[in-house]
């Protein structure tokens, strides 16, 4: 039975992949910040009759202690090995960067990026000990062009993409997969929990108010089901030979195609008229 180890499954991709694998036949570790969330897991495992293939357990990214606690865990109950590791967890913040507080910015920061960097190098022993593991990163369609009001997500998955593509050469000789998902505009609740700052006294305030107008709009006429990202990542666990790289729906595959080829200044132009924020220049 294969086993597997994921972050961020209270919500969201995170826990629809967990009931993927744990269909599929794998034995998942079903990590979360925040237990008391875990209960639309608990209610969707135990009707599909699942339950003895997940663990909950409790994990949170930005704390070096319960990393240790969570691996420790785990890899006793596996007898120190594991097949793959799936970082889902993130947040984000959106508002301009002049009026988002230092604590809001290093809480993404700390989450979808330092996170990851200590559950992996927690978890690299074991894989390198036994010779293969897969390492999948929940990225984002946001690596790959900025966002306007969203520049510390966008700033925090361009970072894990260039880790993923440097470490990639370090772990090759151990037969370690590092795989990145990049989905686009998908429902799930990472988009209601965002908090928005807003404050009223801000010299962006009526271009932040028709920016979220626009990003609802895209949101409500384009987002897909989750399952498509979910199953992505559970088919790039199990392919004999992963890709590197994974976007995932319309949107992430045309920004994909675009970087590179089309100037920045005609991309942010196109963003703007396509949200219908006013030009300032």
């Amino acid at each position: 039975m294969p086993t597997a180890l994921i972050t961020g499954t209270s919500t969201g991709f995170g826990r629809v992949t967990t009931e993927i694998l744990a269909a599929r036949g794998w034995r998942v570790f079903a990590t979360m910040r925040d237990l008391a969330k875990k209960g639309p897991l608990e209610r969707a495992l135990k009707k599909a009759g699942l339950e003895s293939q997940v663990t909950i357990g409790q994990l949170d990214v930005t704390d070096p202690a319960s990393i240790k606690a969570a691996v420790a865990a785990v890899l006793e109950q596996t007898g120190n090995a594991l097949d793959a590791v799936v970082h889902n967890a993130g947040v984000a913040v959106a508002g301009a960067h002049e009026d988002i507080p230092d604590a809001e910015i290093r809480r993404v920061m700390e989450t979808n990026f330092f996170g990851v960097l200590t559950l992996t190098r927690a978890l690299l022993p074991t894989f390198r000990a036994q010779r293969r593991g897969r390492i999948v990163l929940v990225s984002s369609q946001g690596a790959f062009a900025g966002q306007p009001a969203n520049s510390i997500y966008c700033a925090s998955k361009w970072a894990l993409e260039g880790w993923a593509e440097s470490i990639a050469f370090e772990l090759d000789g151990f037969g370690i997969d590092v795989i990145l998902v990049e989905p686009g505009p998908y429902r799930t609740e990472i988009w209601r929990g965002t908090p928005r700052i807003l404050p009223q006294d801000s010299e962006y305030l009526p271009w932040l108010k028709q920016v979220f107008i626009g990003a609802d709009r895209h949101e409500a006429n384009t987002a897909r089901d989750p399952k498509e990202v979910a199953l992505v990542i559970a088919d790039a666990l199990e392919a004999k030979r992963p890709k590197f790289r994974y976007p995932v729906g319309f949107f992430a595959r045309l920004d994909h195609f675009l970087r590179g080829k089309i100037p920045t200044r005609f991309i942010r132009r196109g963003t703007t008229r396509y949200l219908g924020i006013p030009r300032t220049r």
